[in-house]
């Protein structure tokens, strides 16, 4: 990190001077709630991207290549309560954790997508799709309006470079390197700015490699450059990233994708991925949280190099295997170009650029609670352990059919702008949240270890060994373990543990395997199906604090 960043670091990142220029917005001022009310809900989502595009105040630091921060800070979530309270949602019902196709914007220029927004309206003759059109329209045009103050703040302040490519990009199409990180930038933004969250960067190294080689190649730009270049735009994500909407910083949204191998087998990690991860362990930032495809062919200086990002303790790189998931993808209906160029959700999901409408993480199956039941209820039923496994496949089944009925009518607010960057909305004059290509939901599978291990420790010591009685087992997990010391020691430390021993694991392979196949008979009412995935996230807490004690040494209510 040369000295430029080290400063541009400090001033955002420790200080956090830009906290000085924001302001809450009246929208009671703003927004006159009759008139707004009758409007459509692209049209609502429209004039409030529009109103608070206008009262942002641009601000140009004399050290800025890469500008644009946040002044205006509140959204107006409750102006779209009415329409929460009214239909099933989504968490707020805003769209959230899908990838766009961002490169299609950014690399297009805004004036070419609204000729062909325009294009498209002399064709249509529906009323409604010409009103969601007009949206696209002014969604954009509201973006280049604040550009142009950018552009004009610039020049008065005295930075050049700033306000030359301003009045360039993104009007246009980039044509370097560094003007494609600027477009990505205001496109990014702007989707924070419409409320949708948490908005993916994608696989940035692929998108970006062209301007990348080109430049280099031309010698227009040093790899010293461009590492500068990408630190920057790095930083960038750091200027706003307090006010994101997230679980925590760092599940905010703000991942990109490194690496991977495309349709015809060649890997698409290169020189720019390695700068990527360069910037990432000089910076030492949460924002952007990198995600690191990788598969059999992997050279193990990529594993070197993300060990050396491990070790900061940042909690990335996270590795997802493409031998694994590519295969995955296509088994379930995904076409093999989409599949390869799959790339990650807020968290770890998968999910697909500018052609998946997909809700990654829609609900959550308890293993533990369903291996707590089955359990207790065999145990007492004097059944078998086969009957036990019985026993859990049904409560596995019943949490998926009550999954599936809770997710039927999931309405989304429309994303006029996020649209723009999805396949063949502006063809179809339709909004992404009616459906895309693939409609796919992805269902978490919490508390495996927790579950597997209860159930390894009951085959062992009831089943095999004969060591602990049932009756001895219900009455300690009726006590929480209190006065039962020798045998919480022997299920929490001793018993079989997931990852560790083969009776564990073969537990969970068989959970695994039930969650799968009772997903798989179900479809969402958007045509797509349910995709099983693994993670307890926020519900190693939720799910462990209302289940009572299990077999495999835990107390009632500590997380699974």
């Amino acid at each position: 990190m040369n000295e430029r960043i080290s400063e541009i670091r400090r001033f955002f990142v420790s200080d956090k001077a830009q906290k000085k220029y924001r302001r809450s917005l009246n929208w009671d001022e703003l927004v006159n709630k009759e008139e707004f009310y009758s409007l459509t809900d692209a049209e609502k989502m429209t004039l409030v991207f529009e109103i608070l595009l206008a009262n942002e105040e641009p601000v140009v630091f004399g050290f800025d290549r890469i500008p644009f921060i946040r002044t205006a800070v509140n959204f107006p979530y409750e102006l779209f309560a009415p329409i929460s309270a009214a239909r099933p949602m989504h968490e707020n019902g805003m769209l959230s954790n899908i990838c766009v196709d961002i490169m299609s914007l950014a690399g297009a220029g805004f004036n070419n997508k609204i000729k062909d927004i325009e294009e498209r309206q002399t064709r249509e003759s529906d009323n409604c799709k010409r009103k969601y059109l007009k949206c696209m329209k002014r969604s954009l045009t509201a973006i280049l309006g604040l550009t142009e103050r950018y552009r004009e703040r610039a020049e008065k302040c005295g930075n050049a470079y700033v306000a030359d490519m301003l009045s360039r990009v993104p009007a246009e199409p980039p044509r370097t390197f560094a003007e494609a990180l600027v477009c990505l930038r205001i496109v990014h933004y702007a989707m924070w700015c419409s409320g949708c969250y948490p908005n993916t960067l994608g696989r940035f190294d692929n998108y970006m490699y062209e301007y990348y080689t080109r430049d280099v190649g031309s010698g227009e730009l040093t790899e010293e450059d461009a590492l500068e270049l990408i630190e920057e735009f790095f930083l960038s994500c750091n200027k706003d990233s307090d006010i994101y909407i997230g679980v925590q910083q760092g599940d905010n949204g703000q991942s990109i994708v490194l690496g991977g191998r495309d349709e015809n087998g060649r890997s698409a990690y290169s020189r720019l991925s390695e700068l990527c991860l360069t910037a990432a362990l000089e910076l030492k930032l949460i924002d952007p949280k990198i995600n690191l495809r990788v598969d059999k062919n992997t050279p193990m200086s990529v594993y070197r190099l993300g060990t050396e990002l491990t070790k900061t303790g940042l909690g990335f790189p996270q590795y997802l295997n493409d031998d694994t998931n590519i295969k995955a993808l296509l088994r379930w209906g995904y076409e093999l170009k989409d599949a390869c160029n799959y790339s990650a959700a807020a968290c770890w999901e998968i999910i697909l650029p500018g052609c998946g409408m997909e809700i990654p993480n829609i609900g959550a199956l308890s293993f533990a609670g369903a291996a707590e039941q089955a359990i207790r209820l065999g145990l007492e039923q004097k059944l078998d352990f086969d009957g036990i496994m019985d026993l859990v496949k049904s409560d596995i089944d019943a949490q998926i059919e009550a999954i599936s009925e809770r997710t039927k009518g999931i309405y989304i607010i429309p994303a006029p702008f996020h649209s723009i960057m999805m396949e063949g909305c502006i063809e179809n004059a339709r909004d992404c949240t009616e459906g895309s290509k693939y409609n796919n939901y992805g269902v978490h599978g919490a508390g495996i270890a927790t579950a597997a291990d209860s159930l390894a420790a009951v085959k062992k010591y009831i089943f095999d060994e004969k060591s602990v009685a049932p009756s001895e087992l219900l009455k300690a997990l009726a006590d929480n373990f209190e006065g039962h010391d020798r045998l919480f020691h022997k299920l929490r430390f001793d018993a079989p543990k997931m990852g560790r021993d083969a009776q564990a694991d073969l537990a969970a392979d068989v959970l695994l395997n039930y969650f799968a196949d009772s997903l798989a008979k179900e479809r969402n009412d958007c045509g797509g199906i349910y995709r099983a995935g693994t993670g307890s996230a926020m519900f190693y807490i939720r799910f462990g604090e209302n289940l009572p004690a299990t077999a495999d040494g835990r107390r009632a209510g500590e997380p699974v």
